[in-house]
């Protein structure tokens, strides 16, 4: 090569100098350039500054010789200190050879290009700004270099960087971000505690606003907050919490929206930090954002509500989750339940439309769902299949059932549109209720946003109340006692709501209803009954109604019983005692007698009537009603009597115990009569037995007491006489026994007015009850028990010759 004619002006003792294995003599070949690129500056003669560069980029930093590309390097850098603050023309030609030998396999060289770089932003400054993102990608390179000693010059190079920056106001932040999104995801250590520094920096910076962009880095950001380096985790969480400050203190520029599915993913991590720095900055959206955070309130379901079930290892958790479950339900209002949606407008404009984001139930597929479609995608699971795959993504959009409400936010003074999801709320909640394997605490909590949103949403709730009333029933099998309530709860609010009012409800229009000829009539409150042919409605006029769902209730309810009776035995008397509370008893009862009265399994039906008879003359919670049956002194009273007579004959000894506690003692005198043609078995005797102990108990009292006027009372001792003579020589033959000693000689009770009859026998006489249409009613029903026992001895019969044979 002819150096002289391809190489000028470099002259070529420069050239040979700066092709040179040492330093020193590379060094001399720079001063050299120097000295004539300033000549150059001082005769304005841009051009051959241009041609100086050129060659030192083309022939030498870029060439094959290593020697060559380390003189090259140098050759630029003393180019840039003799022009000066004129170098920022030519920073482009400058820079680039330079960051190309970022990429060289020889540490050295790499080194040389780092120190080569410095010298050349030290003099250019702030004008090397408009070149910031391919120097910051250079140095984030540079970050992650396996030499220390690049390392240590990338760091002197980046600290420089860092004073241009923070002194300038003229830091293109737009420009950067993109770059900055790109880079953050990098799993090096080095480059994210890089990248960690340079955000810790722009945010100190006044002028520059980073909060704007801070949706574009916080996946990033809480991606390093899991990084296993204890120093890197520290910085980002520094930065994490110099971001939060910022919100709190100007939540009006905060972007909620656009950072809440980041939010609900990151509260869904593995990672202990991760999941209560996440759930720390959903409870402060919450709180600061208010309704803005509505639309990704099925989301935001997915992520905290498996928390509540934590354990203490993870108690932080725990109550950050629970805060954020309080705030977020206490944000549902009463306007959320607005029927007229046609006049609605559009939803905030950070929200996608619904024909972006979500399609309807009834449109999804059995396949998995998409996260951009489904609000289980970020509870992982198919809509039909309910598998469980981790699946980091929720629904934010509406459908048809999206109720939308104006409220004023923090993040602005003018009047938002919000929505709530409701379709999307109810699919998490049903989905953790069918999840078998969450904890009891997030059990109660999907049970008490249900309830909560039958109170404040109820029309728009019932659309979902026949998918859900399943699940609910099914639920009173769980283990814990705070759940059962819970869900009663709900069942009960399901139950008695005026929302879920229909009219002409039967049970053939549910699937879930027993089959036979059971024919329920709804009651209706007043002013409900439309005037076009409705049903005429037995209820007890005295007592308030339900609505249609209270009748569907105690029909699955009953069958649910009859197939699992451990639940019956366990827990049914519970049960029962609960919904008296919360509903009304009467219509409990009423129902439920009614029901039985058409029940197929008759010895399902006896062991009903005997646990609600129980109920009926032992809890606390029924001692109003006990007083309304105790008298039978208005119509009312009288039909309950009657309604839950023909249903207590499937049981003979519960029918006598009702007598007592009705005080037909004549009727029950007559009952006792009968027993003689029924099959005394064990368990009749044992449920004798029982009455007897009842007898002697507080509830009672009153029918002891009139054991002092015999006169008046001849067929109460007749009918307890009955019963001693049907039990056998046992302990409550003694009891019964000896009370009845205890009787007095009806001459020695005379008194001036014992010719007058008595209260009780009036009360007996005006009752205007057809007794001797409920004796035949009884012996009808006692039939029909005697063949189903002959028919189950028979097929036990059966079945004993095909094992002899």
């Amino acid at each position: 090569m002819n150096a002289e004619r391809d190489l000028a002006p470099l002259a070529p003792s420069v050239v040979r100098a700066l092709n040179d294995k040492l330093y020193e003599k590379r060094k001399v070949a720079a001063l050299e350039i120097e000295k004539l690129v300033r000549e150059f500056v001082a005769q304005n003669n841009t051009s051959q500054i241009k041609h100086v560069i050129q060659i030192l980029s083309q022939e030498f930093a870029l060439s094959q010789h290593p020697h060559s590309r380390k003189g090259g390097l140098i050759g630029l850098a003393a180019c840039s200190i003799a022009l000066g603050k004129d170098s920022g023309l030519y920073l482009k030609e400058l820079i680039e050879p330079v960051l190309t030998c970022f990429n060289d396999a020889d540490s050295r060289l790499r080194y040389y290009a780092c120190e080569a770089l410095y010298n050349i932003v030290k003099v250019a400054r702030g004008s090397v700004l408009p070149h910031f993102n391919v120097l910051f990608d250079g140095l984030s390179k540079l970050a992650a270099d396996p030499d220390p000693n690049v390392k240590s010059g990338s760091e002197l190079l980046d600290r420089l960087l860092k004073d241009i920056v923070t002194e300038s106001n003229q830091f293109d932040l737009v420009g950067f971000i993109p770059l900055l999104r790109e880079r953050i995801y990098s799993n090096n250590q080095y480059a994210r505690q890089f990248i960690i520094s340079w955000i810790l920096v722009l945010e100190s910076v006044p002028d520059i606003n980073l909060l704007d962009y801070l949706p574009e880095i916080l996946d990033g950001l809480f991606q390093i907050l899991g990084d296993n380096s204890k120093e890197i985790r520290k910085m980002c969480e520094v930065a994490l919490g110099e971001f939060l400050k910022e919100i709190k203190k100007n939540p009006s520029s905060v972007k909620f929206a656009e950072m809440a599915n980041i939010l609900v993913i990151h509260c869904q991590a593995a990672d202990d930090l991760i999941q209560l720095t996440a759930m720390c900055w959903m409870r402060e959206f919450i709180q600061l954002a208010g309704r803005v955070m509505l639309p990704y309130s099925s989301g935001i379901l997915t992520a905290v509500l498996p928390c509540l079930s934590y354990d203490d290892r993870k108690k932080n958790i725990k109550e950050v989750a629970n805060v954020c479950n309080q705030s977020l339900m206490k944000l549902v209002i009463p306007e959320d339940d607005e029927m007229d949606e046609a006049k609605q407008s559009t939803t905030l404009p950070a929200e996608p439309t619904s024909e972006e984001s979500v399609s309807k139930p009834e449109a999804v597929s059995s396949a998995q769902c998409s996260s951009a479609t489904c609000p289980l995608a970020a509870f992982g699971k198919s809509c039909c299949e309910r598998e469980r795959k981790k699946v980091g993504s929720l629904d934010v959009s509406g459908d048809s059932n999206v109720s939308k409400s104006n409220v004023f936010t923090g993040n602005s003074s003018e009047r938002i549109q919000v929505t709530l999801n409701l379709d999307g709320i109810v699919q998490v909640l049903d989905c953790h209720l069918h999840d078998t394997s969450i904890g009891m605490m997030t059990r109660i909590a999907v049970l008490k946003w249900l309830y909560h949103l039958y109170i404040k949403t109820p029309r728009k709730m019932f659309r979902h109340t026949d998918s859900l009333f399943p699940i609910l029933l099914r639920t009173l099998s769980d283990e814990s006692d705070e759940v059962i309530l819970k869900d009663l709860e709900v069942l009960a609010e399901i139950a008695s709501s005026p929302a879920g009012q229909t009219e002409g409800y039967s049970p053939s229009d549910s699937s879930d209803v027993r089959p036979g000829p059971v024919e329920l009539h709804v009651p209706a409150r007043a002013g409900q009954l439309s005037s076009s042919g409705t049903k005429s409605l037995e209820c007890s006029p005295s007592t308030p109604t339900m609505n249609s769902y209270f009748y569907k209730f105690m029909i699955n309810l009953l069958k649910r019983f009859s197939s699992e009776r451990k639940l019956l035995e366990t827990r049914g008397a519970f049960i029962i005692r609960q919904l008296c509370l919360l509903l009304n008893a009467e219509n409990i009862f009423h129902s439920m007698a009614d029901i039985l009265l058409r029940e197929e399994d008759l010895k399902f039906a006896s062991t009903m009537v005997h646990t609600l008879n129980t109920i009926l003359l032992t809890s606390s919670e029924l001692f109003q009603l006990r007083n309304q049956l105790k008298d039978l002194k208005t119509p009312e009273s009288r039909n309950l009597f009657c309604c839950l007579y023909r249903s207590w004959c499937h049981n003979p000894v519960t029918t006598v115990s009702l007598c007592f506690l009705t005080q037909n003692y004549k009727h029950a005198y007559d009952l006792i009569q009968k027993f003689g043609d029924l099959e005394v078995t064990v368990d009749f005797l044992t449920e004798v037995d029982k009455l007897v102990q009842l007898i002697e108990c507080p509830i009672f009292t009153y029918l002891r007491l009139q054991l002092l006027d015999v006169k008046n009372n001849p067929y109460l001792i007749k009918a307890l006489y009955g019963l001693l003579m049907l039990l056998p020589q046992s302990s409550a033959f003694q009891l019964l026994s000896h009370r009845l000693q205890c009787v007095p000689n009806p001459e020695l009770m005379q008194t001036a007015d014992s010719t007058k009859p008595s209260a009780s026998f009036k009360r007996t006489t005006a009752s205007n009850i057809d007794y001797t249409e409920l004796l035949q009613h009884f012996e009808k029903v006692q039939n029909k028990h005697l063949e189903a026992r002959h028919q189950r001895a028979g097929r036990a019969e059966q079945l004993d010759r095909r094992v002899v044979l």
